[in-house]
């Protein structure tokens, strides 16, 4: 039976490099835990369903800049000659693209302003009867808008009477009753809900209070800069983006196409810094597991060193070299838990500051524990190989100066 005493006073004959270890551990432990829950955090945020067929869908901006037309006539046919080519399932002027990071957005009452009443902020899309079947979102109950509903808006003396909305906005806004049939207020303006949306992520994935409340409006209201959304049939989007471009020069030759990008893609543009910190975090973790692991080998082969005769001797003494790498065993094991402990406690306080002044969710106890058990297991690891070079020092060695 290992007594654990005389590897105590070992230890405090050594403290600098136990202590160090001690610290490292910790450190890693703390850092570890907290960077693995973020990264979980951001595969969430950024796997999360949006309602779309992201793959299926493309958007572009069209730059007008001759004089001769009337800007909505010319929407109407560029509209339908997008819809009849081969594999479109359908196309819209919008005046905003989903999950691209850019749009409008205002709060939507119960009453209108300026009454005091509930309101809850909102993305809002403006488009025409086509817009839902292109968004590819689903209708959970209602009706989509009429073609005689839509405001062909040239002088803003006009306003829509009727919406659709996601689900997750009228829940908030009447949370003991059914939305569907209920006049909401945008600013003064009454709008009658026609149609409830299921899943609709808006523009802003990451602003958790807004990305699920959208609201979709019958108004068209281009203007010299407007942007189309359409929706191919799968398989096809590359083959029918490759033909808008000269489509839309051969019905109006005065304009430049811009912007002519799939909404995976705008997505992947607007979610990019999160998964390059996802990827700095992956090589953090990978670098602290590294080096603590080496830092144990290191500290192991060095106690080793300064002990290769008292090793020797305990080996002419009788001692098995079971006994001698559990020896080692057990001293880097009292090490590591004295660090668990410390980084445990370190990872609960770090993890109250990063929410604190970060928004990022409170750290799972989970994450905590597992990151402990797989450091105490690496640092296990770590010692076996130079606890086994220690087992096989020769009895010899102690008498070789004698």
């Amino acid at each position: 039976m290992l007594e654990i005493k005389p590897i105590f006073n070992a230890l405090l004959r050594s403290k600098v490099g136990a202590v160090l270890l001690l610290i490292q551990i910790a450190i890693t432990t703390a850092i570890v835990s907290n960077a693995a829950f973020i990264i979980k955090d951001r595969l969430d945020y950024l796997n999360q369903p949006t309602g779309y067929e992201e793959e299926n869908i493309f958007k572009f901006n069209v730059m007008t800049f001759g004089t001769d037309l009337d800007l909505i006539q010319q929407v109407e046919l560029d509209e339908a000659s997008i819809r009849a080519l081969p594999g479109v399932v359908d196309a819209v002027q919008i005046s905003a693209i989903p999950l691209s990071g850019g749009g409008s957005s205002t709060g939507f009452r119960l009453k209108p302003v300026p009454e005091k009443s509930k309101s809850i902020n909102a993305s809002y899309f403006e488009t025409d009867e086509h817009g839902l079947n292109t968004l590819g979102v689903e209708l959970i109950a209602g009706r989509n808008f009429n073609q005689d509903e839509v405001i062909l808006n040239r002088d803003y003396s006009q306003f829509p009477k009727v919406a659709l909305a996601t689900k997750a906005l009228l829940d908030e806004l009447f949370p003991d009753e059914e939305g569907l049939g209920k006049v909401i207020y945008m600013g003064d303006q009454p709008l009658k809900i026609v149609g409830v949306i299921g899943m609709m992520k808006g523009p802003w994935l990451k602003l958790e209070e807004r990305k699920d409340r959208s609201v979709i409006l019958p108004m068209v209201d281009p203007g010299k800069l407007h942007q189309f959304l359409v929706r191919t049939e799968p398989g096809q989007r590359a083959q029918v983006m490759k033909q808008v471009e000269t489509l839309m020069h051969d019905n109006y030759a005065k304009r430049v196409i811009q912007d002519l990008t799939g909404l995976d893609e705008k997505k992947a543009d607007y979610v990019a810094e999160d998964r390059l910190m996802m990827r700095m975090l992956v090589v953090l973790i990978s670098v602290l597991v590294l080096v603590t692991a080496l830092g144990i080998f290191g500290l192991t082969l060095f106690n080793i060193n300064k002990r290769t005769k008292q090793i020797g001797t305990r080996r002419a003494l009788g001692a098995r070299k079971s006994t001698i790498i559990q020896y080692f065993v057990v001293e880097n094991g009292i090490i590591c838990i004295a660090g668990l402990i410390l980084g445990v406690c370190g990872a609960v306080l770090l993890g109250q500051q990063l929410m604190t002044h970060y928004s990022v969710p409170l750290l799972s106890n989970w994450y905590i524990a597992t990151t402990a058990l797989l450091v105490f297991a690496m640092s296990i690891l770590a010692v076996i190989g130079p606890a086994r070079r220690a087992a096989n020092i020769a009895p010899s060695i102690a008498t070789r100066t004698i």
